[in-house]
């Protein structure tokens, strides 16, 4: 009991994320992001003079909230949004939990702390004539454009994350089925349909450009560098970003395909279990934002088009 305080690569602390890792499965950026917001809270509560786990009280955990609220762009130079704010309430609250269930410490000082509410907010949606100008858009007819308009097509044909693409494998492709498996969140495995056009894209890709940039080392990542390796999530990123800005869309990023993909089927009448099945969300919490989005949409419709909508 009374722990010492430590850093996030030694004691309690470095116990809390390799719990994270191994038994929570939480993801390597997710639990990078964890250290550091441990990093910030074991630092202040050093500088507050507290030098044990068990002096920890719910006035600490109240002062910090403060502290990150009005103080923290003093020490680190920017603001923190109040998201972020909530993600680190939330690694707190789980160290703390972890600190009594494992014996660290007696009581948690957080245990009664509600969690804080996120702002709502709605994700970046484009329209559908938009996504076929992006998707019928300037791609070079050799292996590199052939490849990025499979990347493209497959993104938005199945509401993928860019982690998730980068780490699909050849093998995790099924063409005769049209399926294709995924890894997400967590390692969770899922499996999702791909459409038509998606399809028939990566047919060409496969049978024209990934022969000529696979090298004799044969990743077996679906998608290839020039160099014969494993597209990088900054690799992926940069091609939406290059494509979309010739598209004049210039504000697009990967995650608009995903969005704009789940909004678009519930839009067309998609169960929402479904979408959910097919984002790979834990919760239909999660998806149902995309039911408001589809609901602001269907009113805009209305009002455009009902005779008696408006009154004049």
């Amino acid at each position: 009991m009374g722990d010492h305080l430590s850093g996030g690569t030694v004691g309690p602390a470095s116990d809390y994320l390799d719990y994270l890792r191994a038994e929570k499965g939480l993801a390597g950026n997710t639990v990078l992001a964890y250290k550091h917001d441990l990093a910030i809270y074991l630092a202040f509560l050093k500088s507050s003079g507290i030098e044990t786990y068990d002096l920890v009280n719910a006035g600490t955990i109240q002062d910090y909230m403060s502290y990150l609220r009005a103080d923290y762009k003093k020490d680190y130079g920017r603001t923190l949004s109040t998201a972020s704010i909530s993600r680190i309430l939330a690694c707190i609250r789980g160290l703390h939990k972890f600190l009594v269930r494992e014996g660290y410490t007696v009581s948690d000082p957080i245990s009664d702390m509600p969690p804080m509410k996120k702002p709502r907010r709605l994700p970046d949606v484009v329209s559908i004539d938009d996504i076929a100008r992006l998707l019928e858009g300037p791609f070079p007819n050799n292996p590199r454009g052939i490849r990025d308009k499979a990347i493209v097509e497959l993104m938005y044909s199945c509401g993928l994350r860019i982690s998730e693409t980068a780490g699909i494998k050849q093998q995790d492709l099924d063409m005769d089925s049209g399926f294709v498996r995924v890894f997400g969140k967590g390692s969770k495995e899922r499996i999702v349909p791909v459409g038509g056009k998606a399809s028939q894209a990566l047919g060409v890709y496969l049978k024209e450009s990934r022969p000529l940039l696979r090298k004799q080392a044969r990743d077996p990542s679906l998608f290839l560098s020039v160099r014969g390796k494993g597209m990088t999530r900054q690799a992926l990123w940069k091609i939406i970003k290059m494509y979309a800005t010739a598209s004049g869309l210039p504000d697009m990023t990967p995650h608009t395909l995903r969005h704009s993909f789940a909004t678009h089927m519930i839009q067309a009448g998609a169960d929402i279990r479904a979408v959910q099945e097919m984002l790979g969300h834990a919760s239909i919490s999660t998806t149902q934002v995309y039911t408001h989005l589809a609901k602001d949409d269907l009113k805009q419709i209305y009002l455009e088009t009902h005779p008696r909508a408006r009154i004049k």
